[in-house]
């Protein structure tokens, strides 16, 4: 496995994508599936947007009733 292989790995691993999604990375790596590579690599980045919206929801949401809460004071 190469230097780049080993870098994709550990990115994925430490923005806690699968380890299915991992296996494929490496393995489209290894075949030489660039595009299919960054296809994937979407993907995973869809999925941390998803639940980055997610949190910000939770958020507002939370912000929201300490502000109502204020209010009452």
């Amino acid at each position: 496995m190469g230097e780049r292989a080993v870098d994709i790995t550990e990115v994925l691993a430490d923005t806690g994508c699968s380890q299915e999604l991992i296996d494929r990375a490496e393995s489209l790596l290894k075949s030489g599936y660039t595009e299919d590579l960054i296809r994937c690599l979407k993907l995973c980045r869809c999925d941390l947007m998803d639940e980055l919206h997610e949190q910000y929801k939770k958020i507002d949401y939370l912000d929201h009733v300490i502000r109502q809460t204020e209010k009452t004071k």
